[in-house]
């Protein structure tokens, strides 16, 4: 707006200059050649005349100008006929005033529009200088010298403008008085020189010309009283800006606004020049509503740069510059990287980017409604004075409370908390309980028994299914899907029987984050498969953890901002072997949580029925066992039948071929033979029995 509101001045100035230097040349006229006097005194009538239609974009009196010049140029057109002026008069009383201001007033404010603009540039190199400043090795000498020159440069441009400023302004007078002093000394050299009478100069137009002269006076007054008062306006503006001019003001003496749902200033936006190449332009940002906006210098209006409702914001570390921030719209296909001046300006714009997103900007008292946001997330992590007092008197009942059934919990947001409705804040999440903002697995510190399936993690996975030379541990998977996911945090939880454990978990979460100013979130790919749920690294595709699906017994998305959405972890072992603890983790989608509950769901729902049917199966197969078991046993008792008739039938052949025996010996045979043939029967029976 100030560059606008400048260059309207500046026109201002030009078409003044230009119409000045017209009126200029047609004085001239009459001052050089007497001869041409009659022509000269009609050209200064007609571009008195022509004054009407001279467009100012600050002409705020132009009816009052106009009709008094259309006065003048009547009285100028009578006395056209005049034929001798005297020179001296004429260069005392009239090109005097207009060549001063020509020659003085409209020169200095070329000057101090030239030497505007050279402390505009040196500012601005010495911005860029100071944001080049390596944040790694960083030279204090160096740096005390860009600081330096950082702060002489914008001091001049603040000076430089406040007298260019004031310049024009005054100009605005000095316009009035140098159009109006010339044709004063002219009209009275006129008088003098010819002695006009009552024919020509009347005592109305004397009266007429009186009045002009005060008003001139009147002007002048008016234009050193304003001139000193911009004068003690600029002193004191000298005084309260000495710590501004400062590129990274002192937090402590300018803390950072947390409340603001507008903001505006100079950002250095980073432009991708090639694959690993990149550029960084310095343009005028500025919200408006949902939308953040950027202007160029010397455009009419800005330009949308992104929609901010429903984004996310973080801090990034990016190359060697300080103060950088990325933003990300709400579909996750659009984000840019912004390099704030100071880090009160970085924190200023993260915050404000983070009320915008939750559309605070709405409401009727947006600032208010801020500060109670803030004031609520300060207040949900600062314990009350009887905290851990509650905590110890909670302790016996927790203790002397037989344990209770477990029930489901692998719904999300429709999961029954009435286990969970009379039990305390504390005895959802442990006071005191640290919480992690970056992915660090607890479970592979705590357990030595996962530590091979933790190890895991280091090797890449192709979250599609698509094998390479090794078979991914999730190929037989029948469900894959893939979620793009930010890390908010982890904590341990004392229950996992409700979905208000998440609920208060990212409440907890989200206000340390907020009162510890911790801005960065690691982006990742979630894979959701029937046995397990992965954390990939989206640029190295390599497991930053694994959860297996079975210990995932909670999840939930948050009640309003479905872009959130948690799930609690339940791990066996630990520092000590027989303890179980609960961990929740908390995530940010992109509009996605309901979506990954469900998938989380869905995969629990196949594991579940796959391990029924792989139960049906092995009892199918032990009862396929036994069967086999049975059937050898009975083809076994059938070929032992078989060797005792075929002997039975040998010793029957050999007692008939035995002709040449004795009577008592075939007696004695037959009756044998009887015998063994009737306890060949009892023994086929009694086996027969057995079977």
């Amino acid at each position: 707006q100030t560059r606008s509101l400048l260059g309207v001045f500046e026109e201002d100035a030009a078409a003044i200059s230009n119409y000045i230097n017209q009126l200029f040349q047609a004085m001239h006229r009459i001052y050089d050649a007497q001869n041409e006097l009659s022509a000269a005194t009609h050209l200064t009538s007609k571009l008195l005349k022509e004054y009407e239609k001279q467009r100012f974009p600050l002409g705020g009196d132009d009816e009052v100008m106009t009709s008094t010049l259309q006065q003048f140029a009547k009285v100028i057109d009578e006395l056209s006929s005049c034929h001798a002026v005297l020179s001296t008069q004429l260069a005392d009383a009239m090109m005097f005033p207009i060549t001063q201001f020509k020659e003085r007033d409209l020169k200095e404010i070329l000057t101090l529009k030239e030497v505007f603009q050279i402390a505009s540039n040196d500012h601005d190199a010495a911005i860029t200088r100071y944001s080049r400043l390596s944040k790694r090795k960083e030279n204090e000498k160096i740096k005390a010298e860009v600081t330096e020159d950082v702060y002489t440069s914008r001091k001049k441009q603040h000076q430089t403008m406040m007298h260019y400023f004031c310049a024009l302004n005054t100009l605005q007078y000095k316009k009035k008085i140098s159009l109006l002093e010339p044709l004063l000394g002219y009209m009275q050299a006129q008088i003098s020189f010819f002695k006009m009478g009552s024919e020509n100069l009347t005592e109305q137009l004397e009266e007429f010309l009186t009045n002009i002269g005060t008003s001139v006076q009147n002007v002048r007054r008016e234009m050193d009283c304003e001139v000193e008062n911009m004068q003690q306006t600029i002193e004191d503006l000298e005084v309260a800006s000495d710590p501004l001019y400062l590129p990274d003001p002192d937090p402590t003496k300018f803390p950072a606004h947390r409340n603001l749902t507008r903001k505006a200033g100079y950002l250095n936006a980073r432009n991708k020049t090639g694959l690993v190449s990149s550029s960084w332009e310095r343009q005028f940002y500025f919200t408006q509503g949902g939308n953040l906006m950027s202007q160029a210098r010397g455009d009419v209006a800005g330009g949308l740069v992104m929609d901010i409702d429903n984004c996310s914001v973080m801090a990034v570390d990016c190359e060697d510059r300080r103060y950088c921030f990325q933003i990300t719209s709400f579909d996750g296909k659009k984000s840019s990287i912004l390099q704030a001046e100071s880090k009160k300006d970085y924190e200023e714009w993260i915050c404000t980017i983070n009320n915008i997103s939750k559309q605070i900007y709405l409401s009727e008292n947006p600032e208010e409604i801020a500060a109670r946001v803030n004031q609520s997330a300060l207040e949900a992590v600062t314990p009350s004075p009887s905290f851990q007092q509650r905590h110890e008197s909670m302790r016996p009942a927790v203790q002397s409370r037989p344990p209770a059934a477990r029930t489901s919990s692998t719904g999300s947001l429709g999961s029954d908390s009435t286990a969970l409705s009379a039990l305390s804040l504390d005895s959802l999440v442990a006071p005191d309980t640290p919480i992690q903002f970056d992915i660090i697995s607890p479970v592979s510190e705590d357990l030595p028994g996962q530590a091979k399936s933790s190890g895991q993690s280091g090797r890449r996975t192709n979250p599609f299914g698509e094998s390479g030379g090794s078979k991914p541990e999730t190929e037989d998977s029948i469900l894959h899907q893939l979620f793009i996911v930010r890390f908010l945090g982890s904590m341990e939880v004392k229950s996992d029987e409700s979905p208000d454990v998440v609920y208060e978990t990212m409440r907890q979460i989200l206000a340390a984050r907020a009162i510890h100013n911790v801005f960065r979130m690691t982006e990742s790919h979630l894979l959701v498969t029937c046995d397990c749920l992965k954390l990939i690294d989206p640029q190295t595709q390599v497991t930053r953890l694994r959860f297996p699906l079975p210990n995932v017994v909670l999840y939930a998305t948050h009640q309003e901002n479905k872009r959130l959405f948690g799930f609690v972890l339940r791990t066996s072992g630990g520092r000590v072997e027989s303890h179980q603890t609960s961990i929740c983790y908390i995530f940010e989608s992109n509009n996605e949580g309901e979506k990954i509950c469900d998938s989380v769901g869905l995969a629990k729902q196949i594991a579940f029925h796959a391990e029924l049917d792989r139960k049906a199966s092995e009892k199918q197969k032990e009862i396929d066992r036994v069967k086999e078991k049975q059937q050898k046993e009975l083809n076994k008792q059938k070929q032992i039948e078989k060797d005792l008739e075929e002997q039975s039938r040998l010793i029957a052949a050999s007692s008939r071929s035995n002709q040449s025996s004795t009577e008592g010996q075939f007696v004695v045979l037959s009756s044998s033979q009887s015998e063994d043939s009737d306890l060949g029967e009892e023994g086929k029976k009694k086996r027969e029995s057995e079977a």
